[in-house]
C-alpha cells in the first residue's frame, strides 16, 4: 500500500505558492520523449519477488561487462585493475555505515579518511588544498566555474574545445540558472589543440578559461602559456582532469598556474559499476579557499593536546548559511573517496609512477599497431593512454560492428558529437594495464575488417 500523506487540496496549495499549474509543470525541462507516458514495457504490474529476481537477472545478461571482452573505451570512464584489498576494506563496518559526519566529534575515523584523501588529492592536482570530494567530474567542473565567478565577479568562461562534451553540457545546464555565459566549440580532429585561438578568446570579461588535461582526444598540452594569458587578464585557469593515473608521468595542472583543479577519481579505486556513483576531485590555490564549494577536512588537537580531526570553514556549507552558501552542495562521495584514497595509499608514489608508465607504453605499443592499418590515421602527437584514430570509415557504425565480433573497440566521437560531420570518422582508444597481447590482437583484427 501506498503512503500518499498530502490530500489533493494540499497538493493544489503547495502548486499555488511555487506558481505552478500542475505537477507535470515541474518537469518541463525534461524533454516530452524521455518521460514516460505509462507502465515501463516488458515489466509485469506484480510478480513474485523470484520471478522478478529471474526477469532482471536475464535483463542484465544482456550487457557485456568490462571484464568479459576486449576493452578499449576510455573518454572519462577507465578499466584499471583495482586490488581485492580494496573492495574489502571499504566493506568493513565502520567505513560502509558511516555516512557523512554531522557530527564530527564522534566521526573521527571518517574524517581521518577525509583528511588522508584530500591531502592525497591535493599533492596529485599539484594544489595547496583540496576539498572532501565532490559528485563526479562534470559536477565539480561546474563548481568551478562558479567559483570563478565569485572571485572574479565576472560571469563568462571559455571552455576549450578539446573539454569532454558531457561535461560541457552539464555546465550549460547549470548556468542556464546562474546567468553565467559559456563559451564552447567542438574539437579537431588535429594533432594539437588550437591553444592561439583559445588565448585570443580571453578578454577582460573572462571568469575562467576551462581546459581538459590529456583532452577528450587523448592530447596533452602545455598549460603554462594559457595560464600566463588568463591571469593577464584577471582570468583564472581551471585544469580538468578525466585519467588521474595520468599524473603519475604528467606535471600536475597546479604547477603550471591552473588556479583550480578538478575532476574525476573513478580511475583510482572505483569500478566501472555502469555509469557510477563515482569520486569529483576538486582542489586550488590557498588564498581561495574561501570560495571553494564542499567540505573541507582539517587536523587540529583537542583539550588534552591529543590529535584530532574537525570540519573546518564550515560556514561555506548549505547545511550552515544556507541562503549565504557558496554551493548547495552539503555532502561528498565517502565510500569513493575512501575507495581512491585506500587504491592510492596501496600503489604509493612510486606504484603510481610505475602504472602510469605501463599504461603509456602499452598505448604506444597499441597506438603504433593499429595507425599502419590501411586507410587508418594516428590524429595525436603526443597522449598518454588514450589516443585518438580517424577511420577511412564513419566510427560509429565500425563500433558497433566491432562489439558483434566481442570487441568493445573505442568510443566514437560520433555519438559524442551527434551530427557534427567533420568528427564523424574519429574514434577514440582507450589502453590500460588491463589490455593483454590477445585483446590487441583482436581489435586489430576486428578494426582491419571493419574500416575497409
Amino acid at each position: 500500500m501506498r503512503y500518499l500523506p498530502l490530500s489533493d487540496t494540499d497538493r493544489r496549495a503547495m502548486l499555488g505558492t511555487i506558481g505552478a499549474s500542475s505537477v507535470d509543470e515541474l518537469f518541463r525541462d525534461v524533454p516530452e520523449s524521455a518521460r514516460l507516458s505509462g507502465p515501463i514495457a516488458g515489466l509485469p504490474m506484480h510478480a513474485p519477488e523470484m520471478a522478478v529476481e529471474r526477469h532482471l537477472t536475464a535483463l542484465a545478461r544482456k550487457n557485456t561487462p568490462a571484464g568479459e571482452a576486449p576493452f578499449f573505451l576510455g573518454c572519462g570512464a577507465y578499466k584499471h585493475h583495482i586490488p581485492a584489498s580494496v573492495d574489502h576494506l571499504i566493506q568493513r563496518g565502520e567505513f560502509l555505515t558511516a555516512y557523512t559526519p554531522y557530527q564530527p566529534e564522534i566521526a573521527q575515523g571518517t574524517l581521518q579518511v577525509l583528511f588522508e584523501f584530500k591531502t592525497q588529492v591535493a599533492l596529485l592536482l599539484g594544489c595547496e588544498v583540496a576539498n572532501a570530494s565532490m559528485y563526479d567530474g562534470s559536477t565539480a567542473c561546474w563548481e568551478a566555474i562558479g567559483m570563478a565567478r565569485r572571485i572574479t565577479r565576472r560571469a563568462k568562461a571559455i571552455l576549450s574545445s578539446g573539454l569532454h562534451p558531457h561535461y560541457v553540457s552539464v555546465c550549460k545546464t547549470m548556468a542556464r540558472f546562474t546567468g553565467d555565459t559559456l563559451e564552447s566549440a567542438l574539437p579537431q580532429l588535429a594533432a594539437e589543440t588550437d591553444t592561439d585561438h583559445l588565448i585570443a578568446s580571453i578578454d577582460d570579461a573572462t571568469s575562467a578559461v576551462v581546459v581538459q588535461y590529456p583532452d577528450i582526444l587523448g592530447r596533452v598540452t602545455d598549460l603554462q602559456p594559457i595560464a600566463d594569458a588568463a591571469h593577464a587578464k584577471g582570468a583564472l585557469l581551471i585544469a580538468v582532469i578525466t585519467e588521474p593515473v595520468a599524473l603519475g608521468l604528467l606535471k600536475a595542472p597546479g604547477e603550471m598556474g591552473a588556479d583550480i583543479v578538478v575532476g574525476e577519481g573513478q580511475s583510482i579505486g572505483v569500478g566501472l559499476q555502469f555509469g557510477g556513483p563515482y569520486v569529483g576531485l576538486f582542489a586550488c590555490r590557498e588564498k581561495h579557499i574561501r570560495q571553494m564549494p564542499g567540505r573541507l577536512a582539517g587536523e587540529t588537537v583537542d583539550a588534552e593536546g591529543k590529535r584530532g580531526f574537525v570540519l573546518t570553514l564550515s560556514t561555506r556549507e548549505q547545511h550552515i548559511r544556507r541562503e549565504k552558501a557558496t554551493s548547495n552542495i552539503c555532502t561528498n562521495s565517502g565510500l569513493c573517496a575512501l575507495a581512491f584514497s585506500i587504491h592510492m595509499t596501496l600503489l604509493g608514489e612510486k606504484g603510481l609512477r610505475q602504472l602510469a608508465e605501463l599504461n603509456h607504453a602499452r598505448a604506444v605499443q597499441l597506438a603504433e599497431r593499429l595507425s599502419v592499418l590501411p586507410g587508418v590515421r594516428l590524429v595525436n602527437d603526443s597522449f598518454f593512454n588514450e589516443f585518438t584514430l580517424e577511420l577511412p570509415v564513419e566510427a560509429r557504425p565500425a563500433v558497433h560492428a566491432m562489439v558483434k565480433k566481442g570487441v568493445l573497440g573505442g568510443v566514437s566521437l560520433g555519438r559524442l558529437y551527434p551530427g557534427a560531420d567533420a568528427l564523424e570518422q574519429g574514434l577514440v582508444v582507450a589502453v590500460t594495464e588491463t589490455a593483454t597481447d590477445a585483446d590487441f590482437d583482436a581489435l586489430e583484427a576486428a578494426l582491419k575488417e571493419v574500416a575497409k
